[in-house]
């Protein structure tokens, strides 16, 4: 039986989430829900600390003691608006717009649908060309996505939206497959975390040449017109078609992160690889067209590293080895980005193959010491970002294959957990460079399909 009784509570929140509360009660139907602002965040203050800042201290936004304001709130009856518990809705805006071109690029840049660089505007005729490079109905369903934001609602996105963020990321129309490709996993290019995540794709196939992706000099830099607008596409798709990249609701990197404006976009060097293609090692045949998905951290050049060996003749799989053992256990494991010539020289150390190449990286170091004291608390943080990292897995509760416009189901790799070890040949060979870092591999899906 339902209580009579109407209890006022407050919740307690640092300023910097207030325009994501109200978000996030607007559209649970409580607008006028109590919430306490304190000042700062507490993980890290000492008991004394918390006692004269927050229990003492003064609301800086209201010039009132903090504790007066929260009896205040728990005291005071509710009011009419506070009681009223309609649902809403966000608005989304109207399916077209008309006016000057120099109007509707304030208007993008005033309602955030840009990245805030200068877009291409997604007029009709543009979205019709781009269009034409798939046969899927326009208005079928491609994905959903979630910013992983308790602010954030689940949105889904067609062909077409696909299409409008490629016209307006500057990417021609043979780019599309690919871009359709990424957008029917539902894994958002923006993540919310605090942390300020990156994400990235690694694709393999003749589809490179085609529309002319780089794997030589600069692979993963902004020096290739596909790579650049097809990561560029997957950001915008995630801003419009996803909810995501909305600072003070639906992100929140405390520092951010440069990869989200174009991510991490791989063209595996596979004529230069003395391996077999990664998206063979997912399962799919060595002509077919494959993009793979990365989340993580990004990654940092080797050099940064302190384990790295700059003597004259390194031992380049003992270097990853080391790096691995120095970041391991860790949120996405670790994943090395190698220039063929590192991959030669590795291939010479012994690990013709990158199963034993893995075995060796990955063997448990027998000098190992703990990381953490047994019983010791990790951070919060830690916990909330794998969490967010977890709770949007592509086509989680939605329509995959069979669902509305017929998408065709991906191929789903194994997530990556703590601990792996992935490896990638990608850039040219004048100089014996290569990158590491945390990013796990997650799911692969065909690019043929979205023809």
């Amino acid at each position: 039986m339902e209580s009579e009784f109407k209890i006022p509570a407050s919740a307690f929140l640092i300023p910097v989430f207030k325009e994501q509360a109200e978000s996030v009660s607007f559209t649970a139907g409580m607008p006028g829900i109590r919430i306490q602002y304190l000042q700062g965040t507490v993980w890290g203050l000492t008991p004394e600390q918390i006692k004269t800042r927050i229990i003492e201290g003064v609301n800086k936004h209201t010039g009132q003691p903090m504790m007066r304001e929260l009896i205040t709130k728990l005291t005071a009856p509710l009011t009419a608006a506070e009681q009223d518990m309609t649902p809403k809705k966000l608005d989304v805006g109207p399916a077209t717009y008309t006016d000057t071109e120099e109007n509707l690029h304030k208007l993008f840049l005033e309602k955030r649908y840009t990245d805030f660089l200068p877009v291409v505007l997604p007029t009709k005729e543009r979205v019709d060309a781009m269009l034409a490079q798939t046969s899927h109905d326009p208005d079928a369903f491609l994905g959903r996505m979630h910013p992983g934001s308790v602010a954030g609602e689940t949105w889904t996105y067609t062909v077409r939206h696909a299409a409008i963020a490629a016209v307006m990321a500057g990417a021609k129309p043979e780019y599309l497959p690919v871009i359709l490709a990424i957008g029917s996993t539902g894994q958002t290019a923006v993540n919310v975390s605090d942390n300020g995540f990156a994400a990235g794709a690694i694709i393999n196939g003749k589809i490179r040449d085609e529309i002319g992706m780089n794997y030589d000099l600069g692979a993963i830099g902004p020096y290739a017109h596909a790579n650049t607008t097809i990561g560029r596409a997957w950001s915008l798709l995630s801003i419009n078609g996803g909810n995501c990249g909305k600072v003070g609701t639906t992100y929140h990197g405390t520092v951010g992160n440069p990869a989200n404006l174009i991510n991490v976009i791989i063209a595996e060097n596979e004529e230069e690889s003395p391996w077999e293609p990664f998206s063979v090692r997912k399962g799919f045949k060595k002509d077919e067209n494959v993009v793979t998905l990365l989340n993580g951290w990004g990654i940092l050049s080797a050099r940064n590293w302190q384990v790295t060996d700059w003597s004259a003749t390194p031992t380049y799989s003992k270097t990853v080895q080391d790096i691995y053992r120095l970041q391991n256990p860790g949120l996405f494991g670790t994943f090395v980005v190698l220039s063929p010539p590192i991959a030669d020289f590795i291939v010479s150390e012994g690990y013709n193959t990158l199963e034993k190449f893995n075995e060796f990286v990955t063997a448990p170091d027998p000098n190992a010491k703990p990381k953490m004291p047994a019983g010791a608390a990790k951070p919060a943080g830690d916990a909330a970002a794998k969490a967010k990292a977890g709770a949007a897995k592509p086509g989680a509760g939605g329509p995959g294959a069979g669902g509305p416009g017929g998408a065709p189901k991906p191929k789903v790799a194994p997530n990556a957990t703590s601990g792996a070890f992935g490896v990638v040949v990608t850039g040219g060979r004048n100089n014996n460079y290569w990158m590491i870092g945390g990013l796990a591999p997650g799911t692969s899906v065909s690019i043929d399909a979205w023809r």
